[in-house]
């Protein structure tokens, strides 16, 4: 498991190893809700999760005091864990409503989990009431109410009929947001007595109904109502109100009275509608966007309009916030006595209220901390100290909600970790981008260094190095392949980590497949032929139409290659070719078209013709319309035409394409530049490729104009200590716009106060400005003029006159080293008034003069380190144990090297020597070896002796024991003797000096193997006892039991012997013998190579053939005896049987159906009142529904029918009160018994899902 630290601009990815071992404040890492809404028919689970090392303990406050969990058997906390389990059966679940909070806390702080604010969803019944019948006239407005009880949370509300159906609903009948139903006017159609509301509680899985309304139309030829404009129903008057937060979605409703019906329409006051945000519901009457912004508040009118009139409502919407972050506090991890600062900067509409705790408690209130004090909302820390972890809360809260932020300060002193991987490969392909990573930690913050091969990586144009120290090359090529290290730095100690990278060479098909025509019947072939690099293997894959190719024997797959054989019409289409590696893919297409196979000639596809008729209409002064007519297809349709134009005046007889437009279009509108003669031209192209040009069109010349752009690319460089020259890129003579061009050059030097410097110059695209001051900082614009006017107001770009090489060396080199192989080196920086120019570090050159041990060959050459920017330190690897350096630095910058600074000559002490030379092990006698070898050829000090050890080896590799040897620095030889005979034995050694012990060589040998005597003459006499399906066999043996096997064969067989290893015994059993069989047995031992050395003689043996054992199992005594017993059981248990069959004499069934024909009337038994025997006990199960919530507000015994049950043939009795409770979207779960209803009502279930 990998935890991220965020410690300001520290990121650090610790493995889990690394993990144990840094101590670590705790953090909540999962926590339940703000509002938590609970189910009271199941358990209350309030998640609380934490990291932190030691792992943190939990407790919990509830309404704001301490909430002991023990003392409640009802509640859990898991084990490791802050989660809670409450089981609320037996117990009411209001009980248990309330404000809970969860604090982990280790010896390092305690982090707190918001305000979890628990309540259990409701679904109360809907008041009793007497509706009476609604009576109004034709065309009359009506708002039928439904005010469904208030539940938790709020119900959903849909109006039905007596048959479940949705009431339909349109622009003159429609439901409000608040689940009333409004009728703009009224019609005679509305006259009916089921109009029934209907509210869903999501939470509890409950539909409860309103008492149906009875709505009385009255005929207007009695009561007539006219024609009216409209009048808003919803909302009344003139202007409203409407609040939204900031994020939520936003309802906006008007509802209209009118007849004719009018029709609503909505817009903003002074803006737009919000585009992509905004929608239209309920017939236009609701306007909803979504994810609302600050933006959308201000006033918003809806228009209602009939042929009568119109009138508007407007609605001010105002737009809050509750608070959200800005900049959430972060984790920070210092070092003592480093400084840090902790931001929590929170938004909202109304502004939010910061506060700050520490370990839950107000910091106000806390242990008063000198290194710790507020400034605008911010905790500075400074100078902290080890012991000083805490977890620091912020809290940001408005009369909307609130933020609960916890941040961590870990005050820690590590050395530096590379958590990269070591030796990791990265692999890229050529001209791609390379990311090589260096994650790292330590506290302070380690500083990243980058060598390849041994030389520093400079940031800069081939290498960059981001702030997570990842090393990125743009552009990788071959020559960046190779060895990378990476040094992380701080003031604990070093560590480096070396990963390596391999450029590879791109795939690319070579050979695309190819454009084809086949006849119906014949053979389609496509190439696809690949150049890839060779360590990649890339695998094919072809594709028909962008899909996999059909599952048909037709098409077969090449190497290079795809067939189809026997083409049909279906196998037209498009087939593309991808060639993909580990690392990158290439693909190409190409389109197979098949013809019907006649004794006709082909169809022949051509080029199609040219256009012809070019027209230039709308004329205006920077565009025109070109239209054409075009050509002839040559039955292949054209795809696209393509515009091409000439600029006679700058560039003649040049043409250039300018736009494309689709084959079906026969016009174009062009946008053209000043100052050009036009002549135009249009190519048509179809999948044989481009038709001939057509005839250019007339000329249309544009008017001169300023210029519209400015010299691009301009920059400025210092050539030499007493100049700068200044290049652009020229403008094109379509970008001049008007004849006498200039390029208008202004220079002045930057913070300096003068006038600028301006020359006028023309076809040229440089200029030297000499006489400058040695690297001084000038400001530059080139700016185009021509005789129209100048161009736009240019760029001022920034450069620097030239550079000029440094002057004095670095002083005061001091070099310390290290160890043997690393030393450090430091000087002091040279005054930047010397630099001349920008430094860009320092070149350290070191090499070896001499070894102190032997005089070298010939000198070493000079090893070069770059140190960047103000470094003036830095350390030397790689260095040669026991030699004399000398080293040498100077100064660098743009223009070249400074002078070099005196040298400094250093030794390295001694080190470990390198690995024996030559090590070899010959054979002597049967028990003697002689070991031979020469000096390291590095001895890298003083040779004090060797070290050699060795060991026998078995034949299962094995090693023995180990032995060693302590010998003399000037020996190169010793005999082995009293070794074991016929033994392969392993030899380690190793060289050492004063340093210790250096890299180990090995090497085998093997003891002569003595010669064999003749055949048997380690073994003596041989004997076997043979059984039914085993042989036993027995010997005498004198030599080593190592190696000894039994082989064995079936006589006259030309099968191979059978060899089975003996274990150091001198008695063998062989299993799995066949009755009946003869075999050849022999001993032998054999050598380490596996080869026969001794053997007895063959040994013939015969395995007996086994006898029958069968027995008559009928005529045995004991199986007569049980078939005997078995049979007077059974004739028992019929006797029984036929007994209690005629002492329970009850009329049957059809007796009884026949004397109750109405299944209904039931005989009642007389001492309880239940049915009789015909009645089934299952019939009088409870019905099972939905389950009543805790506060009672349903009473199970009044209903327990749920929908499910009632559309699944169940009673489906009401209550009192009209309403039905029940599990609507729950499984059937009753007998069959109870589905013998008529199956043919309508199912609420179904009518309830299709409408919710």
């Amino acid at each position: 498991m990998c935890v991220c630290m965020c410690v300001g601009n520290r990121d650090a990815c610790l493995h889990a190893g690394f993990c144990a071992s840094v101590p670590q404040p705790p953090t909540i890492t999962h926590q339940s809700p703000k509002d938590y809404i609970i189910d009271p028919r199941e358990n209350i689970i309030i998640h609380c999760e934490a990291k932190g090392k030691p792992h943190p303990s939990f407790s919990w406050t509830r309404n704001g005091t301490h909430f002991d969990v023990e003392k409640d058997s009802k509640v859990i906390m898991k084990p490791n864990s802050g989660t809670l389990v409450i089981d609320i059966s037996g117990e009411k679940a209001e009980a248990y409503e309330g404000v809970y909070q969860c604090i982990a806390r280790n010896e390092h702080g305690s982090a707190l989990s918001n305000n979890i604010v628990i309540r259990q969803s409701r679904s109360p019944l809907w008041s009793k009431e007497r509706i009476e019948p609604i009576t109004v006239q034709r065309g009359m407005s009506l708002v039928l109410q439904c005010r469904p009880p208030a539940g938790l949370p709020p119900p959903i509300i849909f109006w039905m009929d007596n048959n479940f159906q949705r009431l339909p609903q349109n622009s003159r009948v429609s439901q409000a947001l608040n689940g009333d139903l409004y009728f703009s006017n009224v019609l005679m159609d509305d006259n009916r007595n089921d109009y029934i509301c209907y509210a869903r509680f999501p939470h509890t899985q409950t539909i409860q109904q309103k008492q149906p309304i009875t709505v009385n139309v009255l005929d207007s030829k009695y009561s007539p109502s006219g024609e009216r404009a409209p009048t808003f129903m919803q909302p009344p008057g003139m202007h409203s109100t409407s609040m939204v937060l900031k994020g939520d979605t936003l309802q906006l409703e008007c509802i209209a009275d009118g007849l004719p019906t009018p029709d609503i329409s909505w817009s903003k006051v002074n803006g737009d509608l919000p585009s992509g945000r905004f929608s239209f519901h309920s017939f236009q009457k609701t306007l909803k966007i979504t994810e609302v912004t600050d933006a959308d508040g201000g006033d918003y009118r809806c228009l209602a309009r009939n042929r009568l009139g119109s009138n508007h409502h407007i609605i001010t919407v105002v737009v809050r916030a509750a608070p959200f972050w800005i900049s959430a506090p972060q984790n920070l991890i210092l070092a003592p006595k480093e400084s840090g600062m902790l931001t929590c900067r929170a938004d909202g509409n109304p502004k939010p209220t910061v506060t700050w705790s520490v370990n839950g408690i107000p910091i106000e209130n806390s242990h008063k901390d000198p290194s710790r004090k507020i400034e605008n909302g911010n905790i500075i820390l400074s100078d902290v100290q080890t012991g000083s972890s805490a977890v620091y809360q912020c809290n940001a809260s408005n009369e909307y909600g609130y933020l609960l932020g916890n941040a961590f300060v870990s005050v820690l002193a590590e050395p530096p970790r590379v958590l990269t991987p070591p030796n990791h490969v990265y692999s890229v392909i050529t001209n791609s981008r390379a990311l090589l990573d260096c994650a790292s930690f330590g506290s302070p913050l380690p500083k990243i260094t980058w060598f390849k091969n041994g030389q520093s990586v400079v940031d800069g144009d081939l290498y960059i190095i981001h702030k997570n120290n990842t090393l990125e090359i743009n552009v990788a090529r071959p020559v960046h392949s190779g060895k990378y290290t990476c040094i992380a730095s701080n003031s604990l100690g070093n560590k480096e980590n070396h990963v390596y990278l391999e450029v590879k060479e791109p795939t690319r098909i070579l050979r695309q497949p190819e454009y084809k025509v086949v006849q119906r019947n014949g053979m389609a072939e496509f190439e696809c032929k690949v150049k890839h690099d060779p360590t990649l293997f890339p695998s094919m894959i072809w594709l028909k139409d962008n899909m996999e190719l059909p599952d048909d024997s037709r098409f077969e797959v090449g190497s290079d290659s795809l067939t189809i054989h026997d083409v049909r019409e279906d196998d037209e289409g498009n087939y593309t070719c991808i060639r993909n590696t580990t690392l990158d893919q290439d693909s190409a297409s190409a389109m197979l078209t098949v013809v019907e196979a006649t004794p006709t000639p082909p169809i022949i596809m051509e080029q199609p013709d040219p256009p012809r008729d070019l027209e230039l209409t709308d004329q205006r002064e920077h565009s025109v319309r070109l239209t054409w007519t075009p050509g002839d297809e040559n039955n292949s349709p054209i795809q696209l035409f393509l515009i091409q134009y000439e600029d006679s005046l700058h560039e003649p007889g040049v043409w250039v394409n300018m736009t494309e437009v689709s084959g079906t279009s026969t016009t174009a509108h062009l946008e053209l530049s000043p100052y050009v003669y036009y002549s135009f031209r249009v190519l048509a192209l179809n999948d044989v490729g481009l038709s001939e040009p057509s005839a250019p069109s007339r000329q249309y010349r544009t008017n001169p104009a300023q210029p519209e752009v400015n010299p691009s690319d301009v920059e400025v460089i210092g050539t030499s200590p007493d100049s700068i020259t200044i290049t652009w890129r020229e403008l094109t003579g379509l970008e001049s716009n008007g004849p006498g061009l200039q390029y208008k050059v202004s220079w002045r030097q930057k913070d300096v106060d003068q006038q600028w410097t301006s020359l006028p110059l023309a076809n040229v695209s440089q200029y030297v400005v000499t006489g400058t001051p040695t690297f001084t900082p000038y400001e530059v614009t080139v700016q185009a003029v021509n005789e129209y006017g100048p161009g736009p107001s240019p760029e001022v770009v920034l450069g620097y006159s030239g550079e000029d090489l440094p002057t004095v060396a670095p002083e005061n080199v001091k070099v310390y080293v290290q160890n043997w192989t690393l030393a450090e080196v430091s000087w002091d920086a040279v005054p930047l008034s010397t630099v001349q120019g920008r430094l860009n570090g320092y070149k350290v050159s070191y090499w070896k003069l001499r070894s102190l041990h032997k005089q070298d060959p010939e000198p070493k050459k000079p090893q070069e380190l770059i140190f960047q920017g103000n470094e003036t330190e830095g350390l030397l690897f790689g260095l040669h144990p026991y030699s004399q350096y000398n080293l040498n630095i100077r100064a660098f910058n743009g223009k070249g090297d400074g002078p070099t600074s005196s040298n400094q000559i250093f030794e390295t002490p001694e080190g470990v020597p390198g690995p024996p030379a030559d090590l070899k092990v010959e054979n002597l006698n049967l028990d003697s070896l002689i070991v031979k070898w020469a000096p390291p050829v590095e001895h890298n000090g003083h040779l004090t002796g060797y070290l050699l050890k060795y060991q026998p080896i078995n034949t299962t590799d094995k090693l023995g024991p180990l032995k060693e040897l302590l010998l003399a620095a000037n020996e190169t030889s010793i005999t082995l003797d009293n070794l074991k005979h016929s033994t392969r034995y392993k030899f380690y050694l190793n060289a050492k000096t004063v340093k210790g012990a250096g890299p180990t060589v090995t090497e085998e040998g093997v003891t002569i193997m003595d010669e064999a005597p003749p055949v048997g003459r380690m073994f003596g006499s041989v004997n076997s006892s043979v059984e039914e399906d085993h042989a036993v066999i027995s010997w005498e043996y004198s030599g080593p039991d190592r190696n000894v096997y039994v082989e064995y064969v079936v006589d006259n067989s030309k099968e191979p012997w059978k060899t089975e290893f003996v274990n150091g015994t001198r008695t063998y059993q062989i299993r799995g013998l066949k009755p009946g069989m003869s075999y050849r047995v022999r001993v032998v031992a054999k050598d380490h190579s596996d080869a026969t050395v001794h053997s007895t003689e063959e040994l013939l043996i015969t395995v007996p053939a086994m006898t029958s054992k069968q027995v008559d199992i009928a005529t045995q005594g004991w199986f007569i005896g049980l078939m005997c017993a078995i049979a007077l059981l059974i004739l028992v248990l019929l006797i029984v049987c036929f007994i209690k069959r005629n002492k329970g004499g009850k009329y049957p069934v059809k007796e009884k159906e026949d004397a109750h024909q109405d299944p209904e009337i039931q005989p009642m038994k007389e001492d309880d009142g239940t049915f009789g025997e015909y009645s089934d006990t299952e019939d009088h199960k409870p019905l099972k529904g939905s389950r009543t919530p805790s506060n009672g507000t349903v009473k199970k015994d009044d209903s327990d029918d749920s929908l499910v049950d009632y559309g699944e043939g169940g009673d489906g009795q009401f209550n009192e009160d009209g309403s039905f409770i029940g599990q609507y979207s729950g499984k059937k779960e009753k007998d069959t018994a109870e589905g013998n209803e008529s199956s043919e009502a309508p199912s609420p279930v179904n009518a309830m899902n299709s409408f919710v």
